[in-house]
């Protein structure tokens, strides 16, 4: 999956082809003011969360007053653009072309944990009637496999939620304390067959943050660098 003729931001061609729908993950060359400098979405509400790495869902009918606080959002109404922001978290996006819903969605490893896609899948089911089988689901840029190291710690949590083991593999020669690498992309994925998605239905940006430049990362570039703001939203 590659950039549209705008550089600034990376889409779905599938996705591309739903004439209602606006979406894209951005890149570092896309910043928040260019949601409003955009005059096809002028009248759009630009609606975002304070994430807090949690499984907490909000499906939404307008923009609210505040800021939530919160890890994804859910819509079925028009010209509300849901915004999450990734650094090397997993931005996914769903969407029921039938029910005309839409859903952004930020996954890092505790939210990843904590099931966050399978919330939001029994959300859209529970306000919408969406079926598994009938969402289409996009799974941005994210650190890649060959990138995410993390300790014991994660390990151990994924095994006591029941996440399967071969998400991490054992580097070796780490040091005193175990390491991993964890595949982010992949945990996520199982979660979306497990609820019944199908297959072929889940599209991937298959982009590493920490090794592609034109993304960011807090891995690579730590405090000094800022947010992808990956977006999704219907016309009316």
């Amino acid at each position: 999956m590659n950039a549209p003729a705008a550089p600034s931001f990376l889409t779905v061609p599938r996705l591309s082809q739903i004439p209602w729908l606006i979406h894209g993950f951005g890149t570092r060359l896309w910043a928040l003011k260019d949601f409003r400098n955009r005059s096809p979405w002028k009248d759009f509400k630009v609606v975002w969360l304070k994430q807090t790495h949690s499984e907490e869902v909000h499906f939404i009918a307008a923009a609210p007053r505040r800021r939530l606080l919160g890890d994804a959002l859910a819509t079925g109404e028009p010209e509300i653009l849901l915004v999450v922001k990734t650094a090397d978290c997993l931005p996914v996006f769903l969407i029921d072309e039938g029910a005309r819903v839409v859903a952004a969605v930020h996954a890092g490893w505790r939210g990843t944990r904590g099931r966050i896609l399978e919330r939001v899948v029994q959300e859209l089911r529970d306000r919408r009637g969406s079926t598994p089988r009938s969402l289409l689901a996009a799974l941005g840029p994210c650190v890649g496999a060959s990138c995410y190291e993390v300790g014991e710690d994660v390990r151990r949590a994924y095994q006591e939620a029941g996440l399967d083991g071969d998400l991490f593999r054992s580097i070796a020669g780490a040091a005193a304390e175990p390491k991993y690498l964890l595949d982010l992309k992949e945990a996520n994925r199982r979660q979306l067959i497990g609820r019944g998605l199908r297959p072929k239905n889940i599209f991937d940006v298959a982009l590493c943050t920490h090794c592609d430049e034109r993304l960011l990362s807090f891995r690579r570039d730590r405090d000094r660098t800022a947010r992808l703001y990956n977006f999704i939203g219907m016309t009316r």
